[in-house]
């Protein structure tokens, strides 16, 4: 069995069970896409197609890729879905796409400079790509929040931000590998394969598990967002 299918059980009760994702995330993405009536837009490592089916909404024919045939067939009620593991997408003609999304993926595949440079080949002159991802403040490997027990403030461990790394992480009883970028790092790779950066956007942790975060507190990043367009 492949990554993908070993944890497509447990991705799909993550997404349905977690507000961040219906409530932040959604929104995120629909801001970053814009108005795409009639586009062709890929969903990169789509899963079960939730975000196709909000591309969809917008007007747009989406079609997927996942690693995971469980998901992929889930992600066909949306639209066509290709097999394939990213940053590979031999599979697609140059500039035969107006736009692309990606939606918790970055930080899961391991050729980043492969990511941008297959994207900007398959995405034609002036159209977008919009990515939301884990934040790398909290991708850093050791990186994680500590709870003043006199007080309830919440600091930040930075771990090694500035450091590429990489680290496991548990999911649905196995673990994931989340790959670490600093943000100067991301955004020099993406200006080199063509992509002009038009909007950023950082998100705030929030909540602590079931623990909603006050005022300051909830100013630790945790979501990155961007637009970029290709030159």
């Amino acid at each position: 069995m492949t990554w993908g299918e070993d944890l497509a059980g447990w991705w799909v009760e993550e997404i349905e069970a977690d507000p961040v994702y219906r409530d932040t995330i959604v929104p995120m993405i629909r801001t970053l896409v814009g108005e795409i009536p009639g586009q062709h837009w890929l969903d990169l490592g789509c899963g079960q197609g939730r975000i196709m089916q909000e591309l969809a909404g917008l007007g747009a024919r989406p079609v997927g890729c996942d690693v995971s045939p469980a998901l992929a067939r889930l992600a066909r009620r949306q639209g066509p879905v290709v097999l394939g593991r990213l940053p590979d997408l031999g599979w697609l003609r140059d500039a035969s796409i107006d736009g692309a999304v990606a939606v918790l993926v970055l930080e899961h595949v391991d050729d980043a400079e492969r990511f941008f440079a297959e994207s900007a080949r398959v995405v034609r002159p002036g159209g977008t790509l919009a990515l939301v991802a884990n934040h790398p403040i909290f991708t850093a490997p050791g990186s994680v929040p500590i709870v003043d027990v006199t007080d309830g403030e919440v600091l930040w461990r930075w771990g090694p931000y500035l450091e590429v790394g990489s680290s496991q992480e548990p999911a649905g009883g196995r673990s994931l590998t989340f790959h670490h970028r600093p943000l100067g790092e991301l955004l020099t790779i993406a200006a080199g394969r063509l992509w002009r950066l038009e909007r950023l956007t950082e998100v705030g942790l929030g909540r602590i598990g079931e623990e909603e975060l006050p005022g300051e507190q909830g100013q630790i990043p945790r979501l990155l967002g961007a637009r970029w367009v290709r030159e």
